[in-house]
């Protein structure tokens, strides 16, 4: 089995519960993994900050917890960050509300849901004040908003891509209102952000990679279809998606995954999530031919298990951040490491 240790274990450091892992490779190697600091219940609702821990040896070994937004009586959430490797920049995405407003008042239209920005350049050593993005990124008919969670990317060409989702407002009411799965996209590094591709009803939370065509593959939670992953793709680096379709091979207990491409000489897609009809049994996959199958897998933990992340280390190792535990599934945000050639085993 690869190692594996907790980076964010429930209880400790002041916090109830830690929840929404993220990670992100710097220019020059330095691996961030960001989680939310849930402080007084493990609810998606109430007070909540954003911290970060790092690691300039590839995973072995992390800093200690550092604070990095924190509002009294706020919600502040969904880490999404994505890295510039041309100027170095790490653009930090997340989204705020009101602690007592929480997502069931927001898709009412009782309270407010905002997206904000903040960024380093000193590879996550300070961070600028978050800036609100709210009126470039979301339409005025959304409710809920959520970036991430999870990383975004930045294609060949330069373009930074974010994945996000949002509710349109039609009858003001969760259960009928549509979900979809968005992006956000910059062409100026980072100094100006846009709405891109929104795929169809029923998609939520969702992460993207760019396939060696230049194609965008966008893969989504999904509300629609049965438990499992909805899949589209962009021919125009993220502008729009075409149809999804569903993943028969992915199933999923309607929750967050994780996917990363791995770049040539043996280029492949890793994919992660509760491979199950419950948030348990989280397993990596591999494939080979963009997602068109996923013949390989190992499972990295059988027990109570939910949202992952997934980055390359410096040292060519896979990284999976994910939730995962004894009796529930958000005990601990645990790092496993282990190489291609492991998930190619199974």
């Amino acid at each position: 089995m690869p190692a594996q240790q907790p980076l964010f274990t429930s209880g400790t450091h002041g916090y109830h519960t830690f929840r929404i892992p993220a990670l992100a490779v710097t220019r020059t190697g330095r691996i961030l993994a960001f989680a939310e600091g849930r402080l007084h219940s493990p609810s998606d609702a109430g007070e909540i900050d954003l911290v970060l821990r790092t690691s300039d040896d590839s995973g072995k070994s992390w800093s200690d917890l550092r604070l990095l937004v924190h509002e009294d009586d706020m919600t502040c959430g969904n880490p999404c960050p994505v890295v510039d490797q041309d100027t170095g920049t790490i653009w930090l995405w997340l989204s705020k509300n009101l602690a007592d407003g929480g997502e069931d008042l927001i898709t009412q239209g009782q309270a407010p849901r905002t997206v904000w920005l903040c960024h380093s350049d000193d590879d996550g050593a300070t961070w600028s004040p978050p800036v609100d993005m709210t009126a470039q990124v979301k339409q005025e008919n959304w409710t809920w908003y959520a970036t991430g969670p999870g990383h975004g990317i930045q294609l060949r060409s330069g373009r930074l891509v974010v994945p996000c989702d949002h509710m349109v407002g039609v009858h003001f009411d969760r259960r009928r209102d549509p979900y979809h799965s968005h992006v956000v996209y910059s062409d100026d590094q980072g100094q100006s952000w846009h709405i891109g591709g929104i795929v169809q009803d029923g998609t939520n939370e969702c992460e993207v990679v760019e396939l060696p065509n230049g194609d965008v593959m966008i893969n989504c939670r999904n509300y629609v279809g049965g438990q499992r992953r909805a899949v589209a793709t962009s021919r125009d680096g993220g502008l729009t998606f075409g149809e999804f379709f569903w993943d028969e091979t992915l199933i999923e207990p309607i929750c967050q995954a994780s996917i990363l491409s791995l770049p040539a000489p043996t280029p492949a897609l890793v994919f992660a999530n509760p491979a199950s009809t419950a948030r348990k049994n989280l397993t990596v996959r591999l494939s080979t031919d963009n997602g068109i199958t996923w013949p390989h897998g190992q499972v990295l933990h059988s027990g109570p298990a939910a949202y992952s992340d997934l980055a390359l280390a410096p040292d060519g190792n896979v990284l999976c951040l994910y939730e995962q535990g004894v009796e529930w599934p958000y005990e601990t945000i645990t790092l496993a490491r282990f190489g291609a050639d492991w998930i190619r085993r199974g």
